[in-house]
């Protein structure tokens, strides 16, 4: 029996769902949430390039999303999607990517990274860094401006987002000019007392996390390395401008906080944003007035850090 969490009206319809997490029924999850990437076409608003960036011997596909109106050297957001780490990106996932595109005037490149329990840590790690040095590499060809390259992305994908501006600072490669991690699954070692209370919150619960890590990681010592846990950073200084968002009944919730409260003591420009009454993936729902002000505050944050 799941608990009934007080989870807004606008998101009734997900309430009841947890995406299905083992090796069988993600076989068909993959076979059919890839024909979202090949369904991403131009529009009369932005233009949509599909691309493959080198990565030890095989290839990172990638979508760049360009707003037609576009001016060059233009700002850029390097985008990795949710999903524990296991699963393709959602129609939801492209739909925020033209709408960061089109409304902070930046080209986004959308990374499909390499998935677990296939492909597990270091590899997706490794795969997303190699993306932002391709693009800091390529910047000039792409008519993008290197100072001006954020990155983001939700859940698995805020986590790998803080670890590519993890990896740059310890590479001495040029920062993001910000991090945008959406509920991130920011310190996977971490207890918190979210974790301890959502265990059967929909969308996503701390058994849910439970089961994400085992098919992500090769074994529980890597929980506690940087890479994975990018809140065991040495210091909170290294992370770029920061935008956390967290979810209210999402077990990922504290350790978010968290993180953004000590990217805050440490001197590193940071905001916040909690919303209220969502669970995880809330933003799925994209009509919802909840999810339009989160994504009005997200792109406000890409301005930002634009300038």
């Amino acid at each position: 029996m799941r608990k009934k969490y007080p989870i807004h009206s606008d998101f009734k319809r997900w309430t009841k769902l947890n995406p299905p997490i083992n090796r069988f029924a993600l076989f068909f999850v993959r076979h059919a949430m890839n024909l979202f990437f090949t369904a991403q076409k131009s529009d009369k608003q932005c233009m949509v390039k599909k691309i493959k960036i080198p990565f030890n011997d095989k290839k990172i596909r990638a979508i760049i999303f360009s707003p037609l109106s576009i001016k060059e050297n233009s700002p850029c957001l390097i985008y990795y999607h949710g999903g524990g780490f296991v699963m393709p990106a959602s129609p939801h996932h492209y739909h925020n990517a033209r709408k960061y595109a089109l409304e902070a005037q930046c080209k986004v490149v959308f990374v499909d990274y390499p998935l677990a329990p296939k492909n597990k840590y270091p590899i997706p790690a490794q795969a997303s860094f190699e993306t932002y040095k391709w693009v800091m590499t390529h910047a000039k060809e792409l008519s993008v401006d290197k100072t001006r390259i954020a990155v983001g992305g939700d859940s698995a994908g805020g986590n790998l987002s803080a670890v590519v501006s993890l990896m740059a600072h310890d590479n001495n490669i040029q920062m993001p000019c910000g991090q945008m991690l959406l509920y991130p699954a920011i310190g996977l070692d971490f207890e918190t007392q979210s974790m301890k209370e959502f265990v059967d919150t929909p969308m996503c619960n701390s058994r849910d996390i439970d089961r994400y890590i085992k098919m992500y990681l090769k074994s529980e010592q890597d929980k506690q390395t940087r890479y994975v846990s990018p809140i065991r950073a040495e210091s909170f200084d290294v992370y770029p401008t920061s935008f956390v968002e967290t979810a209210e009944f999402d077990c990922l919730r504290d350790e978010a906080i968290f993180f953004a409260c000590m990217l805050k003591i440490y001197g590193v420009k940071t905001h916040l944003h909690k919303t209220k009454g969502t669970m995880h993936g809330y933003d799925i729902v994209e009509k919802s007035p909840i999810t339009q002000n989160s994504l009005q505050k997200r792109i406000e944050f890409l301005k930002s850090v634009f300038r």
